[in-house]
């Protein structure tokens, strides 16, 4: 099966396995979470009964009597009824910071969390008597839905002479935002589960950007085989011909024609070295190995040179090409052959993606830091997706119905190296039908 029918295979099925992980990860994270609830819960809860314990001990050592006034009745000690000897209340043997101290240092024992907390003790025998709050307990008290409470019995000790006795205090702790601490308490946990997810689909992201670059390479290098098959064959054909036509007596006798089919068979070598030099270009180019012979040259020199070798063709097509050389400063340190080239590129771009008599506008201006060219045409024009493009290694635009343009694909990924090589810019404007525009920035020379 062919890379490009196997390649949405592999998508779909990578995609499923990726949407795969990400449910497990999210049921294995809400699990946690779950469990995490749960055991600091059974932290929470270990800590206040331990508290309980803690604020009952120091009052049940010894029976203490708490008298009950009535208004014409005394008791004897034996006669007192059980009710009448409870122990002391907390409130009265202990201050809120020492209970809140107390539940603090419950909390660190058994590893709950640093966390904001509020409680109260409570009477009993009078549910709606707090005898000790802590000042924000009314307010947190109230929201059931985001806070937790928990409503303990303060249980007398075991061996004591209050064992036995139904507790008649508890002890109320209320912790805000009890969910997000057991979040907090899980937070190493979430987030090696997220970067062990984003590694996945950093991996799955990887792995298909590789498999449609190479898809991409694969359609890049078929189209530029075919590109250069069809660039060779057509000039060895022509040559061949030439070549079979100079055998021919008649041809041998007609000075004229000698010469004609010579100048065929030059024309067509000057062809094919040109291809092989771009070829070899775009290898030195790939390899990073291009080196520059910089000099002190005039832009508009190399500009009207250029020009001027494209008047017979463009006389031929019955185009024109207008100079229009503003620049106040033009003299650039560059690579006078690679710039000339660069151009050349610009030029004969404008001049092949024309439609019929191509119509060429030239102009410099100069700023402080840059020589500046502007190319425009008004040809065919590019649509966006090639603009962007357009710099990409043996990419080459959509030119509709026109069939009659060659070439590999190379000559803008020149054009963008040069620029660089010298330190300077290239922007590209195009409106499909209407044209395009090419602007080059190279640094002068005096900057």
């Amino acid at each position: 099966m062919s890379l490009k029918k196997l390649l949405p295979v592999i998508i779909i099925l990578i995609t499923i396995s990726l949407i795969g992980i990400i449910y497990m990860q999210y049921n294995r994270i809400q699990n946690l979470l779950l469990v995490k609830q749960e055991q600091l819960y059974e932290k929470v809860v270990k800590s206040i009964v331990n508290v309980g314990k803690d604020l009952s001990e120091t009052n049940t050592r010894t029976p203490s009597l708490r008298q009950r006034r009535k208004s014409s009745l005394s008791l004897s000690n034996e006669l007192v009824p059980v009710e009448l000897m409870q122990p002391a209340l907390i409130s009265e043997r202990f201050t809120q910071f020492e209970v809140r101290e107390k539940l603090e240092a419950a909390f660190k024992a058994n590893q709950v969390p640093a966390s904001h907390f509020e409680f109260a003790i409570v009477n009993n025998i009078n549910l709606m008597n707090y005898e000790m709050k802590s000042p924000g307990f009314n307010h947190v008290v109230e929201d059931t839905i985001n806070n937790y409470i928990w409503n303990l019995p303060i249980e007398p000790p075991v061996g004591t002479w209050a064992e036995g006795l139904a507790p008649y205090e508890n002890i109320v702790v209320v912790i805000p935002d009890y969910k997000k601490l057991a979040v907090k308490e899980s937070y190493f946990d979430f987030i090696g589960a997220i970067i062990f997810t984003l590694f996945i689909m950093f991996a799955f992201f990887l792995t298909l950007s590789t498999m449609l670059n190479q898809k991409k390479l694969s359609e890049i290098k078929s189209d530029f085989i075919n590109n250069m098959t069809h660039e060779f064959k057509t000039p060895l054909a022509t040559i061949s011909l030439a070549v079979d036509a100079l055998s021919n007596e008649k041809v041998l006798k007609d000075e004229s024609k000698l010469q004609y089919f010579r100048g065929i068979i030059k024309d067509e070598n000057k062809r094919m070295n040109k291809h092989v030099e771009t070829i070899l270009q775009a290898a030195t180019l790939e390899r990073q190995e291009l080196t520059l012979n910089k000099q002190k040259c005039s832009g508009h020199h190399i500009i009207q040179h250029v020009v001027d070798n494209y008047k017979l063709m463009l006389a031929e097509k019955q185009g024109s090409a207008t100079l229009q050389l503003n620049a106040r400063y033009d003299e650039i340190f560059v690579d006078e052959q690679h710039f000339t080239n660069l151009v050349n590129n610009l030029m004969d771009n404008a001049i092949k993606y024309s439609k019929d008599a191509p119509e060429i506008m030239i102009t410099t201006h100069s700023t402080n830091k840059y020589f500046c060219i502007k190319i425009d045409d008004k040809g065919i024009g590019m649509s966006k997706e090639s603009v962007k493009r357009i710099f990409e290694k043996f990419y080459r635009a959509h030119t509709g119905n026109i069939h009659n343009v060659k070439g590999f694909g190379l000559g803008m990924t020149y054009v963008k190296s040069i620029v660089d090589a010298h330190k300077g810019r290239i922007k590209v404007e195009s409106t499909l039908g209407k044209g395009s525009s090419f602007l080059v920035e190279i640094p002068l020379a005096k900057a």
